[in-house]
């Protein structure tokens, strides 16, 4: 019998997302090294924001300082804008920021936000994402169809590219099969960040790329899960309804003080999620899906019977063939065989 919820004594929001500055400094071994600019620009935003609020200040009223638009402001505290040396040097004259450690710490963070991350090359319409990704701390999963682009195997990444529309140069599926592989690698790194994942069950039943395919997908899933960093769990059919039937969605933590973020794909356009109370509410959901799930051995029983149906099937119909192929050469023999009697 399979149990519908994580093991006892799991403490949800320290063992997967919702990690306090106390949590982190006693379990240091998962944080990353941050080097993603676009977190550096969030990094930065976070602290911008901050010494603005504590300076009891609005947006238009820094802007009006500065002689510069509100949203230019707005763009540089939420990390979807620049700011430059001259920006940084400006608004700690105006917050009052003297420590020169301070001030030098901040004009490091507007640099680094300008490099470039390997993902930059690569022209990706989810760049954003892979740079929040990159320097995550922890990311949490719902899918409901397919596998998560960091447990994918490469033969399975190249099936989803392959249906996709508009369709895909075969070059460039190929490019984006080997950026799903290069995203996975952090996860077997030294301090890699936690990964967690709820699947449905349909997300195991469907046929991406054959049965040869899955087999070897949901063998990945296995191996990954035995890492201790990661922890996969499925919602099986017979929950019926559940408070994500309607959303995909991955939950990003990221180093404090940057604020975490929800990212929500679609077919004409991502969103990102940010306001506290949106965090709260995909946290929450999260919390339950993982509450109502089968448990990770229960899970990684699952994902193990139906491997084995994946290569009994194979096996199955290769039996099939050769036995058909067989048959044929016996009937080809001997139709040889008449053409030769006198």
């Amino acid at each position: 019998m399979y149990h519908l919820h994580s093991p006892k004594g799991w403490d949800h929001r320290s063992r997967v997302m919702s990690y306090s500055i106390e949590v982190l400094r006693k379990d240091a071994t998962f944080v990353p090294e941050v080097r993603s600019p676009t977190v550096r620009r969030r990094e930065l935003g976070a602290l911008l924001r901050a010494l603005r609020t504590g300076n009891g200040l609005t947006v238009e009223q820094v802007a009006e300082r500065l002689l510069c638009s509100p949203s230019k402001v707005s763009r540089m505290e939420t990390g979807h804008g620049t700011a430059t040396p001259r920006d940084i040097r400006d608004l700690c004259d105006l917050y009052g920021v003297t420590d020169e450690a301070e001030r030098a710490r901040m004009m490091r963070l507007s640099h680094e936000s300008k490099q470039q991350g390997w993902w930059h090359s690569h022209d990706l319409e989810f760049g954003t994402y892979v740079g929040l990704e990159e320097d995550a701390i922890a990311t949490g999963y719902y899918q409901s169809t397919i596998i998560p682009g960091v447990l994918q195997t490469a033969d399975y990444a190249r099936a989803v590219h392959e249906v996709v529309l508009p369709k895909l140069l075969p070059d460039r599926i190929e490019e984006l099969v080997e950026v799903r592989m290069i995203r996975q690698r952090r996860l077997t790194q030294d301090n890699p960040p936690r990964f967690t994942a709820v699947l449905d069950e349909a997300a195991l039943h469907r046929w991406v790329g054959g049965r040869r395919v899955m087999a070897a997908q949901l063998d990945k899933i296995l191996e990954m899960s035995a890492l201790p960093n990661i922890a996969v769990q499925v919602l099986p059919y017979r929950l019926g309804a559940h408070p994500a039937m309607e959303s995909n969605f991955i939950i990003i933590e990221l180093p404090p003080p940057t604020p975490g973020v929800v990212f929500v794909e679609g077919l004409i356009g991502s969103l990102y999620l940010e306001r506290s109370d949106d965090l709260d509410r995909y946290h929450a959901v999260f919390e339950q899906l993982q509450a109502i799930a089968l448990n990770p051995k229960d899970t990684v029983d699952l994902i193990a019977t139906l491997a084995r149906s994946y290569k009994d099937d194979l096996e199955a119909v290769l039996r099939v063939f050769l036995n058909f192929y067989t048959d044929v050469l016996v009937y080809l023999q001997g139709r040889s065989c008449e053409r030769r009697l006198p």
